[in-house]
């Protein structure tokens, strides 16, 4: 499973990566977690299972769901409640049941 978080420079957001991995370890999933900027969609989206957006940038949602269309990879908001908490396991619950849904 490959989780590819993006936000406007990857610097917060790597912090919930890292309470993801924890998460992701405890459950004993496999599962590839990396944050980047939002310019680096192209590059890190194609290889993606889903790609969850960072709050500040979910004004871009719309356009960043039209590319990840073309490399058939859902995308969706990070809620800011566990943005803000930097709740790893609810995030990697949403990014787990967003998966889901698409298989």
């Amino acid at each position: 499973m490959k989780i590819v978080l993006l936000c406007a420079a990857g610097m917060s957001t790597s912090m919930l990566v890292k309470k993801m991995q924890e998460a992701a370890k405890a459950k004993g999933l496999e599962a590839d977690i990396a944050a980047y900027p939002e310019s680096q969609l192209a590059k890190v989206g194609p290889s993606a299972d889903v790609i969850l957006l960072g709050p500040q940038i979910r004004f871009a949602l719309k356009k960043i769901t039209a590319e990840a269309e073309k490399f058939n990879v859902p995308v969706d908001v990070i809620p800011p409640a566990d943005y803000g908490m930097m709740n790893g396991v609810k995030v990697l619950a949403l990014a787990e049941k967003i998966i889901a849904a698409k298989k």
